[in-house]
């Protein structure tokens, strides 16, 4: 008897798996037009990494290398899949997290989770920031001391600002989002894209994230 618990993140990637199959894929195409259709698989980038749903089972695998796809992973994909709206369009507005529509009650886990785990492992290391946002294909901002535009998905950019500390003061950092992002993801799922975000930044920067709030 196999008693390994399976994580309420991977239940709900198992109930996505399926609802993805009922999905009409022509209607995917319309509503993200990044999606490529490759043999077996729908196929897209996320933070400069490609992947594939699985046509005859809705299951996500890295198409370019054998490394297993976490579930919080997972989750972006799934859910920018089943919540983008068809004419969905960003607004060129850039607003910090807690702005975004219905996003206040999670401000302060964004902060706790994100934007402070984000000061901390790049606090000393702007250098290396700024070579793995050039890595991502990041384009240069000029905003804080390494202000970087990042693609999370082709129809979802992301801002990442860093401005290092002192000794007076500490790093800072904030992460920015079109106020347009809604209409293409659940709000929740900004969240894990900016944990997604930091953790392919810190291990581009050869940095462990410090403090990072989900299992990834």
């Amino acid at each position: 008897m196999d008693n390994k618990k399976i994580s309420n993140y991977e239940l709900v990637c198992q109930e996505w798996s399926r609802r993805f199959l009922e999905m009409d894929p022509e209607l995917l195409f319309k509503r993200i037009p990044e999606l490529t259709s490759e043999g077996e698989y729908l196929t897209l980038y996320h933070f400069g990494v490609k992947y594939g749903i699985e046509k005859s089972t809705g299951k996500i695998r890295e198409m370019e290398g054998a490394a297993e796809v976490p579930p919080t992973l997972r989750l972006n994909i799934y859910t920018l899949l089943g919540y983008a709206k068809e004419g969905a369009a960003l607004t060129g507005d850039w607003v910090p997290f807690q702005e975004l529509k219905d996003a206040r009650p999670f401000g302060p886990a964004f902060i706790k989770g994100n934007l402070l785990p984000f000061a901390r492992t790049f606090s000393g290391h702007t250098q290396e920031l700024i070579s793995a946002c050039e890595a991502l294909g990041g384009l240069r901002l000029p905003y804080s001391d390494a202000g970087y535009q990042l693609k999370a998905f082709e129809c979802i950019p992301v801002r990442f600002l860093f401005w290092d500390g002192d000794e007076e003061f500490p790093a800072q950092a904030n992460i920015l989002f079109d106020r347009g992002v809604t209409d293409f993801i659940h709000v929740e799922s900004t969240v894990s894209i900016a944990t997604t975000g930091l953790i392919r930044l810190s291990g581009l920067a050869g940095l462990s994230l410090d403090g990072r709030s989900f299992q990834m």
